[in-house]
């Protein structure tokens, strides 16, 4: 096929009625002080969307449009072009026909591109267009930066093995240029392309393993030598200021990344094992605008009284689950609607994990005796109208907060309980006076996070006997009114990596402190309230929500019941 012929995209797209000679005259000011593709800046502007820009190109170039949100690609097909390369080009290979190979061109003109490519895959090409966005999404998903990475720990490898001992890497904060800090930077680039939520480095005695986790679950994303496993962690200290002396004791840090436009928080924890130091980094993007509890798809039910109970001055709500079960941005949610000029905010934790501006925000610092309790104190006398308490870890902890709570003060904490109805005898358990606990205690949520059915490849799903089971104990007479295909799975596509879920969403359950819960929790036994709670509360519970999300579509029934029964 002949090279691509350039033409006039404003033109055309003023010709095809989806652009003004105005809007087109400011998105070419634009243009030249931004210098980006004329394309990009359309898009960016909302003048015209990327689909309709590349469906005019392709009419203009007499090629196919193809839209990669449902395309299947052949991994190996896909990597007979560099990754290097299909980035700098903006091109990826989707099949083979007739002899010859499809690529796919955010810019089908670039007759460089064209050239390059064909060089380089060594065959006749027959150029498609598809969008920038969906090409560098499906990039990063199916190249992963793996050559990318790999090249870099050969170049770390090779500098550790001309250097008698890592003293003479070069680790200073200003070394960008040096391969272990690329090697770095590489793989958080790769993990925020992909939603990673944590990264663990692990060296074994063979190789350092890098396993990530997306959507709770940990998959291995590859091995190098074992050699580079020290480079990589005296880096990732010397950025968290921690002693890179110290290889004996576990050390714990945080330091913050510029990724793109994006600024991201990194919690490290280092551990001692056979072979090394193994790290765990979680990632907590600063996106606050996700931080609205309207944006969290909590039973309507359960806003509504959440909402209600942020408006009383007084009391403790605590938000209880596991760990990364999302408590914390529950709670910064509840913070973002609290916090006007007229409110007084404060919050202590360990560590701080969101910084929203108009909070008074306390870093707990143990080795300093700066503990939850300290500050607690010296916080009731800063004159707060609302108390963030990272966590009720001990009794002295939460009987402040109690205290707080009991003298005109809103609180809320996270604690850790299997259960919402179980809060209650925790906190009893911890030693806290049962009439403390009936008085000051007012609202509890527990939540865990579920995965939600990758829209790619949505599809209704026939009920097995054990599922359709499980409904019907849950929703009784309602069930056959929702019997499919209002049920649906995923199949498993290129787009979720095969797994049939992309993203997670929250389930949530709800006890309130009613005047009957208020008796209880004053009772001998403490089973009473958990009785209580569960007659109360019965419609508000975690296995309910799961099954409201599976009967929307939002997840799949084994995903619900996999999630909620553990509770």
């Amino acid at each position: 096929m002949s090279a691509p012929q350039k033409f006039r995209l404003g033109d055309a797209l003023v010709a095809a009625d989806l652009l003004t000679p105005e809007q087109l005259t400011l998105a070419l000011d634009e243009q030249k002080k931004t210098g980006r593709r004329l394309g990009n800046t359309l898009s960016t502007l909302g003048f015209v969307s990327d689909d309709k820009i590349a469906e005019v190109v392709a009419r203009q170039m007499n090629i196919q449009f193809i839209d990669l949100r449902r395309r299947e690609f052949d991994a190996a097909l896909v990597r007979r072009l560099p990754e290097a390369q299909a980035r700098r080009f903006r091109a990826i290979v989707l099949e083979e026909k007739d002899g010859a190979l499809v690529v796919g061109f955010s810019d089908p003109t670039d007759m460089f591109a064209h050239d390059e490519i064909k060089r380089l895959l060594r065959a006749p090409i027959l150029p498609v267009v598809v969008t920038e966005r969906l090409l560098l999404d499906s990039i990063d998903r199916i190249y992963q930066r793996r050559d990318e990475i790999a090249g870099l720990a050969g170049e770390v490898a090779a500098d550790i093995g001309h250097t008698p001992t890592l003293a003479g890497l070069d680790f200073t904060a200003g070394s960008d240029d040096a391969p272990i800090v690329r090697l770095l930077q590489s793989i958080f680039e790769s993990a925020l392309t992909q939603s990673v939520s944590d990264i663990h480095i692990e060296p074994q005695e063979k190789s350092v393993v890098i396993r990530t986790r997306v959507d709770g679950v940990m998959t291995v994303q590859n091995s190098y030598d074992p050699k580079i496993a020290g480079a990589m962690v005296q880096r990732l200290k010397l950025m968290s200021s921690l002693d890179i002396s110290e290889k004996r004791l576990p050390q714990d840090g945080r330091f913050q990344l510029a990724v793109g436009n994006s600024a991201v928080d990194v919690r490290i924890s280092t551990l001692p094992t056979q072979h090394g130091e193994s790290v765990v980094m979680r990632l907590l993007a600063q996106n606050t605008d996700r931080l609205r509890l309207d944006a969290l798809d909590m039973p309507p039910a359960v806003l509504q009284r959440l909402r209600a109970n942020l408006k009383i001055t007084s009391g403790l709500i605590l938000v209880t689950g596991p760990t990364g079960s999302g408590k914390t941005t529950t709670l910064y949610a509840a913070l973002a609607e609290l916090n006007k000029p007229e409110t007084k905010i404060i919050t202590v934790e360990d560590p701080v994990e969101y910084r929203l501006p108009g909070l008074n925000q306390v870093q707990v610092h143990e080795k300093i005796d700066l503990t939850f309790a300290r500050v607690l104190r010296s916080c009731l006398r800063q004159d707060p109208d609302v108390l963030l308490v990272g966590e009720m870890r001990d009794q002295e902890t939460a009987e402040i907060g109690l205290r707080a709570a009991l003298t005109g003060h809103l609180v809320l904490s996270t604690l850790h309980t299997n259960d919402a109805a179980g809060a209650a005898i925790r906190l009893q358990d911890m030693g806290i006076a049962p009439y403390m606990v009936a008085l000051g205690l007012r609202l509890v949520i527990a939540q865990r996070l579920l995965r939600t059915i990758c829209d790619n490849c949505r599809t209704p799903h026939e009920l097995a006997a054990h599922e359709r089971e499980w409904l019907a104990l849950e929703l009784g007479d309602d069930f056959e009114r929702v019997e499919p295909p209002h049920y649906f799975h995923g199949v498993g596509c290129d787009q979720c990596r095969g797994t049939g879920y992309k993203g997670r969403t929250g389930v949530y359950e709800m006890v309130e402190m009613t005047p009957a819960l208020v008796h209880a929790a004053g009772h001998a036994d403490p089973s009473e309230f958990v009785r209580v709670a569960r007659i109360e509360f019965a419609e508000h519970t975690l296995r309910a929500d799961g099954v409201r999300l599976a009967s929307s579509g939002r997840t799949s029934v084994a995903e619900a019941m996999r999630v909620t029964n553990q509770a």
